[in-house]
């Protein structure tokens, strides 16, 4: 990566997050979120929201199996 590059912040259907060059066409099955800057403050972005790692499709697995 390079640090003085822009990127955007993508995230897919499992909820998981990625930084990727902003100049670049988005990879199928991710999507923006609508947060684009230096690789500093995308990172920093990503790790104030998302707070848990798993996979929404794990996360929904186990509320179903506690209920």
């Amino acid at each position: 990566m390079d640090d003085n590059a822009r990127y955007q912040v993508l995230r897919n259907d499992e909820d998981q997050y990625s930084l990727w060059p902003a100049d670049l066409e988005v990879p199928e099955g991710w999507r923006p979120v609508g947060k684009e800057g230096t690789k500093d403050e995308c990172s920093a972005y990503v790790d104030e929201v998302w707070t848990d790692m798993r996979p929404r499709s794990l996360r929904e697995r186990m509320a179903n199996v506690a209920s």
